[in-house]
């Protein structure tokens, strides 16, 4: 009896011109063993006798026929068996196209477009038995890091291993897909009033997850983001997402949501996650816009020498002037704009902007500049930065590049050698933002830095009695002990200032000395304290003394002023 695809595939154009091509063949055949047995009647008994008993010969036109025909059976009915043979091959060929269609050829999954057709088939039968469905998606986190570590034979044996994992810790009547790269969804009927199932099923697949993988001697250590949606709510069945496809894009959004919140967990969908989407999605459009149009601008924060309180240099930080959204706070862009690859552009757009208006300053203040770790994965980064202050004739010495803890883990080699680099070319290297980390002794003791920088968190602490100033202590004896100056960010208020300044010599910066202001909010500042360069103030006293010289020159007669605004004019 015939299957339902059988069915199906009897009904195709090519199926049917096979069927006719069979029927002829066959129908060849058999009218060639009709003929024999007509043929063989009158022919076969006169052949017998005249070998025999010397009868009469057949009639040779008869015998022609009989030997003919008999050709024509043995032609027909093998004609019928490679034709038979030709249609089974072809539609092994067909159901092998079919899963290749259908099929992740790496993992065995379902794709995303054969994940449709189980999806309608799932929501079917969930509707018939009043139950609801669940939409996951699963990410494996990091997974561009073990390809890019060790190869893409690996990473695919690690994606082949986990489509297995999952598929062992589903339900029977679940339906896991591979989307594309290292994503992963299912989809799940469920009871609506047990929520709590689902929960169960993700409890699982991270528990089987979180073993490690092994290949060819090569262990890896891997985790999930998970993303679910779910068709019901609080009020039972969502209108909203009747639409599988709607389903599986809230998923998407929870499981992105994860990634966000620091891999390694799972989220159910809620609206606020597709508002924040959007949110951040206005967000990289606007940074991209920004960056063409020179929105982008840097803002300097004074840094002082506590003892004395003189002036000593400038922290650079980036703001973001949008149209739409007004200034833009760097904690909000900086993280995108490293996600979407545009940090490295901003940074260099910042500094060439900082560098030009530095040049005019004294020539014992320094820049303070912070690098992102996105940037110093790039081997050529040193030779890039030693290119702009070529460029700018800007001294290196006056240049501080401040490193955070975090990058001394991503690749120790690569940045002992971009310090290098830059240190050999006069340009100072501090570590920032130091004890919120976790670089050891021995790094600052191998690693060619000229300063550390504590972090606001530490420096706020010394206005709390109870905790002290014992981790400042800490940090400014081990500075001491290395022979690093220190400089204290995120002095606020007075007592922080006192407090630091029993410490020791130490540079300090922080509202209490000012808010951060633009370029030229800072070169009022310096030259009302003559802390412009000499190239700078002469500049600015020939403009005040032509600008005076106007002021004081006779005012020519109101006719010829007419005159010469009607040619100006024309």
């Amino acid at each position: 009896m015939l299957n339902e695809e059988d069915r199906q595939g009897l009904d195709t154009p090519e199926t049917i011109v096979r069927a006719d091509r069979d029927l002829v063949a066959l129908g060849i055949a058999v009218a060639a063993i009709l003929l024999f047995v007509g043929l063989g009647g009158s022919v076969l008994p006169s052949a017998l006798s005249s070998v025999f008993s010397d009868g009469e010969a057949p009639d040779p036109s008869h015998a022609s026929a009989l030997l003919l025909n008999i050709a024509l059976v043995i032609f027909g009915w093998r004609r019928y068996r490679e034709l038979k043979a030709e249609i089974a091959e072809r539609r092994r060929a067909e159901e092998h196209a079919r899963r290749l269609a259908e099929i992740d050829p790496l993992t065995g999954c379902l794709n995303r477009r054969s994940m449709a057709k189980a999806s309608t088939a799932i929501r079917a039968d969930a509707t018939t038995r009043g139950l609801g469905l669940a939409y996951c998606m699963i990410d494996l986190d990091n997974f561009k890091k073990i390809n890019d570590l060790h190869g893409h034979a690996l990473g695919d044996a690690v994606l082949v291993e986990l489509a297995s994992r999952i598929q062992a810790r589903l339900p029977d009547a679940a339906k896991l897909a591979r989307l594309g790269g290292d994503e992963f969804g299912f989809i799940t009927s469920f009871d609506p009033a047990n929520r709590a199932g689902i929960d169960d099923v993700v409890a699982r697949l991270y528990e089987q997850v979180s073993k490690p993988f092994e290949h060819d001697g090569t262990l890896i250590d891997a985790s999930i983001s998970i993303g679910v949606a779910s068709d019901h709510d609080e009020n039972g069945f969502n209108l909203d997402m009747a639409d599988i496809g709607a389903l599986m894009q809230r998923a998407d959004i929870a499981m992105y949501h994860a990634k966000k919140q620091g891999k390694n967990r799972y989220f159910w969908f809620e609206p606020a996650m597709e508002n924040e989407l959007r949110f951040r999605n206005e967000l990289e459009i606007g940074i991209r816009n920004g960056l063409r149009t020179g929105q982008f601008v840097p803002y300097y924060e004074q840094q002082v020498d506590l003892d004395s309180g003189r002036l000593v240099g400038f922290e650079m930080l980036a703001r973001w002037n949008s149209p739409k959204m007004g200034m833009v706070s760097p904690e909000i862009f900086i993280p995108i704009a490293e996600e979407i690859g545009v940090i490295s552009d901003l940074s260099e757009h910042l500094l060439r902007q900082a560098l030009v208006e530095a040049i005019d300053w004294a020539d014992d203040l320094t820049l303070a500049v912070n690098i992102s770790p996105v940037q110093l994965r790039d081997p050529w980064f040193a030779q890039k930065l030693l290119k702009l202050l070529v460029e700018h004739n800007f001294p290196p010495h006056r240049l501080e590049i401040e490193i955070t803890e975090s990058c001394l883990h991503e690749n120790i080699g690569l940045v002992r050698s971009l310090i290098a680099s830059l240190r050999n070319q006069g340009v100072q290297v501090s570590i920032d933002d130091f004890g919120t980390g976790y670089s050891s002794l021995e790094q600052l003791r191998t690693l060619p830095f000229d300063r550390i920088k504590i972090d606001r968190s530490f420096i706020g602490e010394l206005t709390n009695p109870e905790s002290g100033s014992q981790i400042v202590d800490a940090i400014v004896s081990l500075g001491r002990g290395l022979d690093l100056p220190i400089t204290a960010e995120g002095i606020e208020d007075r007592a922080i200032l006192d407090a630091l300044k029993q410490m020791g010599k130490l540079k300090g910066q922080g509202y209490l000395y000012g808010r951060p202001e633009t370029g030229e909010q800072v070169r009022q500042r310096l030259a009302a304290s003559g802390q412009l360069s000499k190239r700078a103030q002469s500049i600015r006293e020939d403009a005040s003394s032509a600008k005076h010289a106007h002021s004081l020159a006779p005012v020519e007669p109101t006719e010829i002023d007419l005159t010469r605004s009607a040619s100006l004019g024309s």
